[in-house]
C-alpha cells in the first residue's frame, strides 16, 4: 500500500527509521497514518496481507504540475525557465531525502515479491540534501547565471528535515535506491525539455 514519509512529520532523530514516532501535524500525513492503521486492521481481522511503503520526497518525469502540492524541484526549475532565481524560504538548511520515481517503482516490485507482511518500509536513498544544495545543483546543471534568492520562511512550513533510513527495506525486501540525485535530475530536466 502507498504510504508516505509524511507520517513522520518533522524528524526528531535522523535518519528516520520505521520506528520513528508519528510527528505529523497536517491532514495529508493524518490520512496516511489512518491508511496504515486500516491496512493493519484488515490484516488482523481478515488475514489480508499487505506491505506499506513510506515514500520520501519523490521526483521525476511526469510528476504533477497542477495539484495543490507542487514539488520544490519543479518550482525551482520553473523559476530558472523564466529567467528568475530559484527562491528558498528560510536559509536553505532544510534537508530532505529525494528519491527518483524509477526507484519507487522498483520498491513496489520488491515489496510484491517479498514474503513479508503487516509492516512498513521507507522508500528513499537515505541521503540528506539541503534545499540550498538542491538549488545550487539545479543552477549548475542548467547553466543558469543568477544566484539563489532567499525569502523569510513561512510559519506554515511544518517539516524542516526528513531523511529516511533505508536499512530495513534493503534487508527485508531487497530494495535499494539505484539512481543518484544528479542522474535523476538530469532525467527530469530532459523530460521537461
Amino acid at each position: 500500500t502507498s504510504s508516505s514519509a509524511s507520517v513522520y512529520g518533522d524528524s526528531v532523530r535522523e535518519p528516520m527509521d520505521e520506528d520513528h514516532p508519528f510527528n505529523n501535524k497536517n491532514f495529508y500525513g493524518a490520512t496516511k497514518i489512518a491508511g496504515e492503521a486500516m491496512m493493519r486492521a484488515f490484516h488482523h481481522r481478515y488475514g489480508l496481507n499487505y506491505v506499506g511503503l513510506r515514500y520520501m520526497n519523490v521526483y521525476g518525469p511526469r510528476q504533477d504540475y497542477h495539484g495543490a502540492y507542487i514539488a520544490v524541484i519543479m518550482k525551482m526549475l520553473d523559476a530558472i525557465d523564466n529567467d528568475q532565481s530559484p527562491t528558498i524560504l528560510g536559509d536553505g538548511s532544510e534537508a530532505f531525502d529525494f528519491v527518483a520515481v524509477d526507484d519507487c517503482g522498483l520498491a513496489n516490485v520488491c515489496a510484491m515479491k517479498a514474503d513479508t507482511t503487516d509492516t512498513n518500509y521507507n522508500v528513499g536513498t537515505g541521503k540528506r540534501t539541503s534545499l540550498k544544495e538542491l538549488a545550487e545543483l539545479l543552477i549548475e546543471m542548467t547553466g543558469f547565471d543568477k544566484p539563489i534568492r532567499y525569502k523569510e520562511r513561512s510559519s506554515a512550513t511544518l517539516v524542516r528535515n526528513r531523511i529516511g533510513c533505508p536499512k530495513k527495506a534493503k534487508s527485508e525486501i531487497g530494495f535499494e535506491a539505484k539512481i543518484d540525485l544528479t542522474e535523476g535530475l538530469k532525467r527530469l530536466i530532459e523530460w521537461r525539455a
